[in-house]
Parts: C-alpha cells; structure tokens; sequence
C-alpha cells in the first residue's frame, strides 16, 4: 500500500517525485516508456528552462531522473490499463485506489496523473529524421532559435495562426501551409494574420517530405487541386496540427473537457477525491517544462493536505 502513485516521469511526474519523497511520502511511479523525460527527451535544444539555457532535452530529461533517483524515488516498469476505487473513503479515512498495469497492480491511497500530452504528427519521410533538427512542435518552445531565418508552419487552426503570429516576431519570412483555400481559425486571428508582412500563406497545399542534410533546409509541397509539387526553402517546419492529452484510460473517473484535458486548477486536485493530475494533460494556458514542474510541487502539496487528519489503512 502506496501512499502516493505517479502514474508518468516526465517533468511533472519526477518533480512530484522529489517533492513527494522530501515529504517522506511513501511512493511509486510508474512509467511505460524505457527512459523518463516524456516530450523533452526529443527535443534537441531547450532554451527557456531557467538558469539552464541551451541544455539538450535529453541530457535535462536525465538530470531530472537523477534527482529523483538520489532520493530513493521507487519506479516500476508498466502501461496503466485502468484505475479502480477500492475504499471510497470518508472524511477521516483515505480512500484505496487499485492501479492496474500490463505488469501487475498496485494500491495506493492517492494518485497523481502526470502522463503528459503527444502532439499530432504529418506521418511523412523526414519527419521523424528532423525532430529537433528543424523539425518542431511548439512555436512557444523553440520560435527563438528562428530569429532572421525562414521557417513554415503546417495548420489552419488557432494554434497554427497564433505560432506564425509568434514566429514573425522573431523570423524574417514565415510560411503558414494549409491544405483547404481557408483557415480555420478565429477572425480576429486570421485578420491580424493578414496583416503581418512576413507572412505569406500557401493555399490548398500539403508538406509530402521533411528534406535537409544535418537539419531542415528545405519542404516538399503538393498541391491538393492540381498536384503539382515544388521545393520552399526553410530552415525549420512547425507542425501545429493538434495535441491530444494522454488521458483516455482516466476519463471514466475524472472529469475531463471536451479535448480529454482533466479538469484542475493550480492544486491539481480533480473531482474525484485523491485523484490529483500534473503538467501537460492538465487543462491550462500554457505547457511547457517550468509549468510542468510546479504542478508537479504543487500537486504533492495538495496530497499532503489531502492525507493529513484522514487515518491510512
């Protein structure tokens, strides 16, 4: 019997970690991948993490994990396949939760969701090859490293409008790409879009190849109605066609929104008493790895609230 199981050791899940075991919390966290670091261990260059400017993802990925390690954080190896209530618990006892995995099941008297989100992907050649090379999912993350090159992004929705809004600031040329003949994004969005004059927009055209040598330099573009292709020069893409929380195995017992986000506020507790979620499945304005990591302390402090005066069995 846990008192605290990290389902997740991204950012979030290893903050919590440490913060849990400075608490004296007798924990697990349990991850289904073969290394910590959730999104970051692909990306080739952090640069907003403060005090730690151009570290590499993975390198920061691993020097969260050690923390974690040096404090005797306990990890076990699992795809959580569901969440059962045990004990439902009452104002002076804390509730039981089973955690099921691929790898056996655990109980524990609360629970934090730390299992990040995954952005969308085209699925095309040089994609995977490029990821952090030229090759990039957050405009809000990586934008920086664009400033006076070129650079496209791949969208039609807010997101992809509001990243090329962002990158024009720093970019000297930005190339919004979008398959249909309109965008799908708010009005205001697009009229500002408009009205930028290092934007130019590609209409009723897909990306069929990510090209480069050591990194990105250039796209393959098609267009849908007549299938003509050509090359665009860029030193990097942004593809900002989606993120999708990992949380489809919990929406049966936390309340999530209509994106499958679970609903929290900054103490990351949820509707379900003992359920507590952290970092990029969590529903908020921005994601990125610093607020990834205060949820992860924030939420610790919410269990410890949580347990005191409620009897453990």
């Amino acid at each position: 019997m846990y008192d605290l199981i990290i389902i997740g050791s991204g950012p979030a899940g290893l903050s919590a970690a440490v913060y849990a075991k400075r608490a004296g919390l007798n924990m697990l966290i349990i991850e289904k991948n073969p290394v910590s670091g959730g999104q970051i261990i692909d990306t080739y260059e952090v640069d907003n993490y403060l005090g730690i400017p151009g570290v590499n993802g993975f390198d920061l990925a691993m020097k969260f994990r050690e923390h974690a390690d040096k404090l005797g954080a306990e990890f076990a190896d699992g795809t959580v396949t569901g969440i059962e209530c045990v004990e439902k618990g009452s104002d002076t006892m804390a509730p039981v939760y089973k955690i099921k995995t691929d790898s056996g099941d655990y109980e524990t008297h609360t629970v934090i969701l730390a299992t990040g989100a995954h952005y969308s992907k085209l699925g095309i050649p040089g994609e995977e090859e490029y990821i952090g090379k030229g090759v990039s999912y957050c405009a809000t993350c990586d934008g920086a490293f664009y400033r006076g090159k070129v650079t496209a992004v791949n969208g039609g929705g807010d997101v992809a409008v509001e990243d090329a809004i962002f990158l024009s600031r720093f970019a000297e040329k930005v190339y919004l790409i979008h398959r249909r003949d309109e965008l799908r994004a708010a009005k205001i969005l697009q009229d500002e879009l408009f009205g930028i004059k290092n934007i130019e927009v590609i209409w009723d055209s897909v990306v069929k190849e990510i090209r480069g040598e050591d990194k990105v330099n250039r796209l393959l573009i098609e267009n849908v109605n007549n299938k003509e292709e050509k090359e665009l020069s860029v030193d990097g893409i942004f593809v900002a066609i989606g993120i999708h929380p990992s949380t489809d195995v919990f929406a049966d017992i936390v309340k999530c929104d209509e994106n499958g986000y679970v609903i929290a506020g900054e103490d990351g507790a949820t509707n379900t008493p003992g359920i507590f979620v952290a970092g990029d499945s969590r529903k908020k304005r921005l994601r990125q790895v610093v607020t990834a990591v205060a949820d992860g302390a924030n939420t610790v402090t919410s269990v410890q609230d949580f347990l005191v005066g409620k009897a453990k069995s």
